[in-house]
């Protein structure tokens, strides 16, 4: 709900795409200078804790935010401030949940337990953004930013309530120290696992590309013509072709040939997003949006199973925050790029462009990316 609501109210402050664009910088920057010390932090400390601190500092800024517009915001600069907050804190949850989740299930079980968190996750990425539509048509922006920070005391219970233990060094001979050493550490092993750098790869080019989820707004009013209620619904849409398609893999359980499936689901990622650029039926364009949703569901579940399950349990933190710099730099940047390209050639052709060149690193991984083309082949 608060990713429509902030992309909507920026676009009302500003009419701007490079406003709307610089929604994902903000995001991305902070997690470009704290993932990585947000994974040394994930492997030296207790995950459970870490996890309830980042929580809080995202639910204080949800409701400074809910404050400051209920009282006639008229500038983008704090919505920029607390987003930025936001997503440093989010550089410190990300590596300590992912990498807590293999000591929850068994290996074998993984990539189901993956598929059935993103039906969690996208289930609420359908009703969150149909649901903002509604209140930002009625009452904008400030309830739902209310909302969300009240949201987060339900994730800080759970988390508390986990009878699993938060410790990294939990079965291990030690447990990592916060030192430049121990990133060291990491990064050596990411850059000497072929298949955790070809995936990272990939995923950054690709979803810098064909990411045209800042761009929703200005489809909605300006091109689709359907107002706040027809954003929530193109926002939704991807979460739908993702709960579809997650729990179809949780039935299916162990997929082949997983490397070249990964490649497959990112050119169809690609092809669909330049689908939804082109189409100016509304009802095409949700399809279109919800297959580049399942496409990524795809690709997004066995890429992490392959990653956590090649990495050491002391490490998954640090690990994880690598990715995060490629997983959540791609799409944020991604954002930006398209609201630059749409102010010089416009919405539809920087959607269209950014499909075109997803395609392309398609093409480039195939050649390339040989240990992921060949992971799998043999299960």
């Amino acid at each position: 709900m608060q990713l429509v609501a902030i992309n909507w109210h920026v676009y009302l402050l500003t009419k701007s795409p490079l406003a709307l664009g610089a929604v994902g910088l903000v995001r991305v920057v902070p997690i470009v200078l704290c993932s990585l010390l947000g994974g040394l932090v994930a492997d030296a400390f207790d995950r459970k804790r870490l996890i309830v601190i980042a929580q809080t500092v995202m639910l204080v800024s949800a409701g400074v935010l809910a404050a400051v517009t209920a009282t006639g915001l008229e500038s983008v600069w704090p919505i920029y401030l607390l987003t930025a907050i936001s997503s440093a804190a989010v550089a410190f949850d990300n590596p300590a949940r992912q990498a807590l989740l293999p000591m929850l299930v068994p290996a074998e079980e993984f990539p189901k337990a993956v598929s059935l968190g993103l039906v969690a996750f996208q289930i609420s990425m359908i009703s969150g953004p149909a649901l903002a539509g509604l209140i930002l048509s009625v009452f904008g922006p400030a309830p739902i930013y209310a909302f969300n920070a009240l949201s987060f005391l339900a994730v800080i219970v759970a988390v508390i309530l986990m009878r699993a233990g938060g410790r990294a060094g939990l079965g291990e001979a030690e447990t990592s120290r916060v030192s430049f050493g121990a990133l060291s550490e990491g990064l050596k092993f990411v850059w000497r696992t072929p298949i955790i750098v070809q995936t990272m790869t990939l995923d950054f080019v690709a979803t810098f590309f064909a990411s045209a989820t800042a761009l929703l707004p200005i489809f909605a009013a300006e091109i689709l013509h359907v107002g706040a209620r027809g954003l929530g619904l193109l926002a939704a849409a991807p979460a739908i072709g993702s709960v579809i398609t997650a729990l179809a893999m949780a039935r299916w359980g162990t997929i082949r040939r997983q490397g070249v499936t990964v490649i497959v689901s990112i050119a169809i990622y690609g092809a669909a997003t330049i689908a939804f650029g082109l189409s100016k039926i509304f009802w095409l364009s949700l399809l279109m949006l919800a297959i580049t949703g399942a496409a990524d569901t795809v690709s997004t579940v066995l890429r992490q199973t392959i990653r956590q399950l090649v990495t050491p349990n002391n490490l998954r933190g640090r690990m994880t925050s690598v990715n995060m710099i490629f997983f959540m730099g791609g799409p944020q940047l991604g954002e930006m790029e398209a609201g630059v390209v749409a102010k010089i050639i416009g919405s539809r052709l920087a959607v269209v462009t950014g499909g075109l060149g997803c395609l392309v690193a398609v093409l480039l991984a195939m050649r390339l990316a040989t240990n992921l083309l060949n992971y799998g082949r043999d299960s």
